[in-house]
């Protein structure tokens, strides 16, 4: 239970330091939230739960084609903030288009020969 409650203590630490930083500086939050930290945690976690460096390596490369779809959110949100909606549903619609997207990756890469 210990190694459980470490990981989850340690990753809510991380999102919360980085809020309490972007109410100081948008900047300097957006440039911690944008680092792969919580990709870095995963890995760490993996690599010691499982010592196995092959999953860790499937692990970053699925990671690297999802990164793709998961832009779209951040592409998204700004523009349907700016256009008047509410946050709330600016939000809901940027995660809608992000998880259209995501389906359309995970269709699309198999077609492509590459396995996630």
């Amino acid at each position: 239970m210990t190694p459980y409650l470490i990981k989850i203590l340690s990753t809510a630490v991380l999102v919360v330091a980085i809020t309490e930083v972007a109410k100081r500086s948008t900047f300097w939050g957006a440039a911690l939230a944008s680092l792969p930290l919580t990709s870095v945690l995963a890995f760490v976690w993996l690599y010691l739960d499982t010592a196995d460096v092959a999953q860790v390596a499937t692990l970053s490369r699925s990671v690297f084609w999802l990164v793709i779809p998961s832009l779209v959110l951040l592409a998204a949100l700004p523009g349907l903030l700016r256009s008047g909606l509410g946050f709330w549903a600016s939000l809901g619609g940027a995660c809608a288009l992000t998880a259209a997207s995501y389906g359309a990756m995970t269709w699309s890469l198999p077609r492509l020969g590459i396995r996630l």
